[in-house]
């Protein structure tokens, strides 16, 4: 063989075995990652067979799961900015009422029930389906992982980001066994392979990323759950009233398609009083500063209990919870006949329509009432309160503070059909005047007057009259709500954090130690080699690996000989 060609041969394995060598070493590099491997369709065409697959590994990527959770996120903000018919349906139609062009726009793009609409189902469904395909491949390579050893040390540790490397007297297998003990104390996974001892760190990296797929999947089953069990209805109490909790107690009522009302918690509660205190002076005037409804509940067949209800601070019976939604004021007035007999005497709720707690509403009496001449009639009221009223000639009748300074109740009276006979609902706090007639002034205007607690109004023609008593109470509105998916929501939303903390924050890392007896030009000492590898780039790394070689160093130092050479071939790339 010639000269040329067998150069020609050695530079050929040469090149082989090079290539050979960095297979291997990407090898272990790409052992690292836990992500399902992506398979290359062939052919010239996929076929539907390959269609469906392409499909499923694109549902089943970390991209798609991510726009997913985006495209979710921002589906829930006009959840948030319109008006749901799931949560207030009166605020739906007031909004319909102001807005004649939005309005049907919105009712085709289900925007007023975006949490049942089809389009975010769609996505709430792809999301579920998409962290399943996600998790599960990645469950098992991690299972693989787990029960398989460290892989062995690479040909050519000094490819490795973080290398080290020096020649001492300790021989090998001294080397290999104090470096496979320094490893096990720091809570690597270690053994020897070879003429290496190969170690690997930080599994809870992977378990925290498992961890937060898996508690997103918590908190959608949660958010189901809560959807399809869930109930919650309203309930306005005037002091001293009670509530029990049945379906025909309630002001108005909703439940998920799987909610029975047999599942209704029984008990009961009496709203004992209420307070409520405001800012009197200063820029915050008015401001609120307490509320708070004193109860008193039981449960079925239970004892009475003693309870206070605040914002934000419900109180629970056996998985209902109890919030103090909203309150206002609730005179107490009498309505007599023209014969003096009393036919009503009540606290009579109004709402609020303004911060300072102004407020309008009407009194109906149906039953009990007949007119002069003895025939049966009913009343109607509307009213206006103020609390705190500024006074005559001070601009309209609207309260100045929401606190009982100078109360004031205006009625304007109404007689005839209150149409509350014929089976239809109504809203309690309207007048319906189309079959009514207005009591009337001797000048022909609607008969209207301003009260103080404790005066009268007497109505034209020996109607009778009404009197705003003294005592005014206060109401407080109330929403009652079992959510069964509260508690696992809870939980996978703290998982979820766990997990993301110790993805973000725990690195997944390998060290490999070789200790090999070295040539005549070494002087037959044993050369340690010392590498480092991460999943990803972190300054930690060199610095874990320079403290691991110092304390392997103090047991295999190096050889004296060498000492006093220049410390190139011991440097840390």
């Amino acid at each position: 063989m010639s000269k040329t060609e067998t150069t020609t041969t050695a530079a050929t394995t040469s090149t082989a075995a090079s290539q050979q060598r960095d297979a291997a070493d990407a090898a272990a590099t790409a052992q690292l990652s836990t992500a399902p491997k992506e398979e290359l369709a062939g052919g010239p065409t996929l076929g539907v067979i390959g269609w469906i697959r392409w499909f499923w590994r694109q549902l089943t990527s970390m991209r798609v799961a991510l726009i997913l959770l985006f495209l979710l996120s921002l589906g829930a903000i006009p959840g948030s900015l319109i008006p749901q018919n799931s949560a207030d349906e009166l605020k739906v139609r007031t909004f319909k009422e102001q807005h004649d062009v939005l309005a049907p726009i919105y009712d085709r793009l289900q925007l007023f029930d975006v949490y049942s609409s089809v389009w975010f189902s769609a996505i709430y469904i792809l999301l579920f389906v998409s962290l399943i395909g996600c998790i599960v491949p990645r469950t098992w390579q991690f299972v693989g992982q787990l029960r398989g050893r460290p892989p062995a040390a690479p040909s050519r540790l000094t490819r490795m980001p973080v290398y080290t490397t020096w020649r001492t007297e300790a021989g090998p297998e001294e080397v290999r066994e104090a470096a496979l003990a320094l490893l096990k104390k720091r809570r690597f996974r270690a053994h020897t392979a070879g003429d290496a001892v190969a170690a690997e760190k930080g599994y809870l990296r992977e378990v925290g990323n498992l961890l937060f797929h898996v508690a997103l999947i918590v908190m959608l089953v949660a958010f189901a759950a809560g959807q399809l069990f869930k109930s919650e209805g309203g309930k306005l109490i005037v002091e001293e009233d009670g509530f029990s909790n049945t379906l025909t107690q309630y002001d108005d009522f909703k439940s998920g398609p799987l909610f029975s009302t047999d599942e209704l918690v029984p008990f009961s509660f009496t709203l004992n009083s209420f307070t409520g205190t405001y800012e009197t002076s200063g820029p915050q005037r008015g401001t609120p500063r307490t509320f708070e409804a004193d109860v008193t509940y039981s449960k079925a067949g239970g004892p009475e209990k003693k309870g206070v209800i605040r914002v934000n601070e419900p109180l629970e019976i056996d998985g209902s919870k109890v919030y103090l939604i909203s309150h206002g004021y609730a005179p107490v007035v009498t309505v007599r006949d023209g014969k003096g007999n009393e036919v009503y005497k009540g606290a009579v709720p109004l709402l609020p329509i303004d911060n300072n707690v102004t407020s309008t509403g009407v009194i109906k009496v149906m039953d009990g009432y007949r007119d002069r001449n003895g025939k049966r009639d009913q009343l109607g009221f509307p009213a206006f309160f103020v609390p705190t009223y500024a006074g005559k000639g001070k601009g309209q009748m609207f309260s100045t503070f929401p606190g009982l300074a100078y109360p004031v109740l205006n009625l304007s009276a109404y007689h005839g059909d209150l149409r509350v006979d014929g089976g239809m609902p109504q809203n309690v706090y309207q007048l319906d005047t189309r079959k009514m007639k207005p009591f009337k002034t001797a000048s022909g205007d609607i008969f209207k007057k301003s009260l103080l607690p404790g005066e009268t109004m007497t109505l034209p023609d020996g109607a009778g009259s009404i009197t705003f008593e003294k005592e005014i109470k206060e109401w407080a509105s109330f929403q009652i709500s079992q959510q069964p998916g509260n508690g696992l929501a809870l939980a996978g939303a703290i998982a979820a954090i766990a997990g993301l903390v110790g993805s973000l924050f725990i690195q997944r890392r390998r060290v490999w130690v070789r200790a090999v007896r070295g040539d005549a030009s070494t002087g037959g000492l044993t050369v340690v080699e010392m590498a480092g590898l991460g999943r990803s780039e972190s300054a930690k790394l060199p610095e874990e690996l320079a403290d691991l070689a110092a304390l392997l160093h103090s047991v295999a130092p190096t050889a004296p000989d060498v000492a006093d050479e220049a410390p190139a071939e011991g440097a840390e790339k």
